[in-house]
Parts: C-alpha cells; structure tokens; sequence
C-alpha cells in the first residue's frame, strides 16, 4: 500500500494505491476530478477503472463535489456515512448549500486561486452506507469511524496495520494552530469525536487541511477548550454579527 497526497483546490486528495486497486479517501471538489484524472491515468500510469472506492467523509463541497464525476469517470463506487436523511436538504439545506460553496471559494481565494465551477449535486446516494466501525468495501483493512460534530454525518479512515488515520474535517489549521472546524452543528458530538482521535493514539494523521502530524504533537488541552458549547453554525454566525452591527449603530445614534 501506498498513499499518496495530492494538492487539491482548497484541500489535500489523498488516494490509497495497491497493485490492482486504487482508493479515494475522499469525494474533494468539482475542481480536483481533472487533477485526479491525470495523477491516475499519467503519473501512476494506470486505468481510471482501477478507482474502486470513492469515500465522502462528509457533504461539504471539497469532499464531495468531485464524487459523482469521479464515478463517472471510473466505474468506482461511492461509500459514506449511513446518517438518515440527506445533509442539504429542505429550503434550508439548499441556502446552507449555496452557502458552503460560497465559502469554498472565499478559501480559494485566501490561497490565491482563481474562482473555479464547484457546483455539484446536494443530495448523495452512495452505493454503500457505513455504519461505525464498519469494513471498507473492497478495502478491508480500512474502518470507518463515526465522529460527528462538524455535520452529523462525519466519518474518519482508519489503516489499524500502519496506525494511520485520515481525520478530514476534525480539526482545520488556520494561522498555523489547529482549531475546530467552522460549523460545529453538534458540539457534544464533536467532543467525542475529538476524544476518540485522542483515545486511538494514531501514529500518522492525515488531514484535508494540514500537513500530516503524529498524535504527540497535538496539543489537545488546548484544542478542547476551544470546543464551543452552544452551535457554531451559518445562521447564528450572521445573527451574531446582525446583533453585533445593530448595537453598534445603536450606540453611534445615542452619540
């Protein structure tokens, strides 16, 4: 087994390489299908039908917009979280949808990389639904592991023979310390999720949004104590900033 770490459009790709199967750790964006394409096909030389398995740990659009093309492209199934229902979905799913691609592109554009076409379709039907703990299909030496908080549908891959796990969206680096993620949906959850990667003890972390680390250095006490403990979602992050702008013109017109 090999894996490889691909520089996506705001993310690490990271696809698991064996002699005659290939594994995508995560669905990445509309953007990343023609990077994937060509790692596969020009520098590993090989078939886009050796793409197998397709994970989306979660909806957000770089870690699953490029799931469906990708599929396309390959024949590869789809595997993700077995949460009822669809992330995106109502009136609602569809504003927050548009939303998180919104923020995609203001990520883009803090890397300095130009606007590029991430729609993709807000609902999934995967081919397999993993429950906790559960198999990879195809690949069995991988486990899904549940660890909700950031959505309620979250999973991390875990390789128990190289004690290395890929943790997604868990934790994020922003100015160079790792932090929760923005949302947290499910702070309890979250909270448990975050214990969990402590309880496991990986040797190797593998993350969308940072350069692979060992546990030890993960200062944890630090990063627990940053976990919110009400809902840092969307909605309440534009009411914060409504009620903080009100006040301030409130207090200007007592001026």
């Amino acid at each position: 087994m090999k894996i490889h770490r691909l520089a996506g459009y705001i993310q690490n790709i990271y696809l698991v390489e064996y002699p005659t199967k290939l594994l995508l750790l995560d669905g990445c964006c509309r953007a990343d299908v023609d990077t994937v394409y060509q790692f596969i096909t020009e520098h590993l030389n090989r078939p886009m039908t050796d793409l197998k398995l397709i994970v989306v740990t979660h909806m957000h659009p770089d870690h699953a917009g490029g799931a469906y093309p990708l599929r396309k492209l390959s024949g590869a199934k789809i595997a993700a979280s077995n949460a009822p229902g669809q992330w995106y979905q109502g009136l609602d799913g569809l504003l927050m949808h548009l939303t998180d691609m919104a923020l995609a592109w203001w990520v883009a554009g803090r890397l300095g990389k130009k606007r590029q076409n991430l729609w993709y379709n807000r609902h999934l039907t995967p081919d397999y639904y993993l429950a906790t703990d559960a198999q990879l299909p195809y690949f069995e030496e991988w486990q899904a592991i549940h660890s909700p908080g950031h959505t309620d549908r979250d999973i991390c891959l875990y390789h128990s023979a190289s004690e290395s796990i890929y943790i997604a969206d868990l934790l994020v680096k922003v100015k160079g310390e790792l932090m929760p993620p923005f949302p947290i949906f499910y702070p309890r959850r979250y909270l448990n999720s975050l214990l969990m990667l402590k309880t496991l003890q990986p040797k190797k972390i593998m993350f969308a949004h940072s350069d692979e680390m060992n546990l030890a250095e993960i200062n944890f006490a630090t990063i627990l104590d940053a976990v919110p403990e009400t809902p840092m979602t969307h909605w309440r992050s534009v009411k914060a900033k409504a009620r903080r702008a009100l006040g301030f013109k409130r207090s200007s017109l007592r001026r």
